[in-house]
This record gives structure tokens, C-alpha cells and sequence, in this order.
């Protein structure tokens, strides 16, 4: 399920893969952050935490390098 996406200048992709047997990606501008079969667990939330900083500041460099261009 992608959550986000948009082809705008300075707007971030996130996606989210649920698959069989309870697998979950989650994906960060087409990168992969977060892979339940290979961490073997779904996120706590500590991990949730820490995929929204990263969510975060994947938003802040894209806008700082609009800002700057």
C-alpha cells in the first residue's frame, strides 16, 4: 500500500508492503527502512520512533536543497 506519493518538487514517497506470511516493508523514497523478516519482528516502538525521524529528516534535506536551488 503506498501511502504517499507524489511527483511535486519537495514531496517524499512512503510506502508501506504488507505481504503473505506477516511480511512488512516499509519504503522511504524507494529505499527500504524497514523489513520485518530481516529485523524478525514487527517494530516496536522504538523502531516506529525511529522511522519517523528518518521520515523526518528525509523531508528536511529535501526541502533545505529546494531552499538552496
Amino acid at each position: 500500500m503506498e501511502l504517499y506519493r507524489s511527483d511535486n518538487p519537495g514531496d517524499v514517497a512512503i510506502k508501506l508492503t504488507p505481504s503473505d506470511h506477516g511480511r512488512l516493508e516499509v519504503y522511504l523514497d524507494s529505499e527500504k527502512v524497514f523489513d520485518r523478516k530481516t529485523e524478525g519482528r514487527f517494530p516496536d516502538l522504538t523502531r516506529v520512533n525511529e522511522l519517523k525521524m528518518l521520515v523526518a529528516e528525509k523531508i528536511f534535506e529535501v526541502e533545505e536543497a529546494l531552499a538552496t536551488s
